[in-house]
């Protein structure tokens, strides 16, 4: 999945919302479970609205490193307010990752795709949907895919 910065951040602002309730949060997540569990994906799936996990699940093959994934996935979104995917394309335009920064904690924050920011117009980053298991393209566009559905079928 050859897929620039450009597309990235037009994938992010395409994907705003202009409320999201904690129901809301609730509906997608559960929109991307049933994905899921119809694909038989391999995956943990979280979903986190303001500092509360709303859903969190691990389906049938998936790993315990999955779990952490997740968590480092879920804080890069929140620390950095942009896609994990985002993030680690935009190091490697740069000859670098985000490990590599000296204020960065690798075993708190990676790069790799798979969270994406719920983003409200006006207020910026209230959450994130995250999903670990496949690689890591396969992961963004699994959440990108369900986020557009979700937001079609309002």
């Amino acid at each position: 999945m050859s897929v620039s910065l450009d597309q990235l951040l037009a994938e992010e602002a395409e994907l705003q919302f202009d409320h999201l309730s904690h129901e809301d949060a609730l509906a997608l997540g559960l929109k991307l479970l049933e994905r899921a569990r119809r694909d038989r994906l391999p995956v943990v799936i979280d979903v986190a609205l303001a500092g509360l996990t709303v859903l969190h699940c691990a389906l049938p093959g998936c790993r315990p490193d999955n779990e952490d994934w997740v968590r480092r996935k879920r804080n890069t979104v929140g620390r950095f307010w942009h896609s994990s995917f985002y993030m680690g394309r935009y190091y490697a335009a740069k000859g670098s990752s985000l490990a590599d920064k000296p204020h960065i904690d690798p075993s708190e924050y990676v790069d790799h795709g798979g969270s994406f920011p719920l983003l409200v117009r006006g207020l910026g980053c209230v959450g994130s949907i995250t999903v670990s298991g496949l690689a890591q393209e396969e992961d963004h566009a699994l959440v990108v895919d369900v986020l557009r559905e979700w937001r079609a079928g309002r």
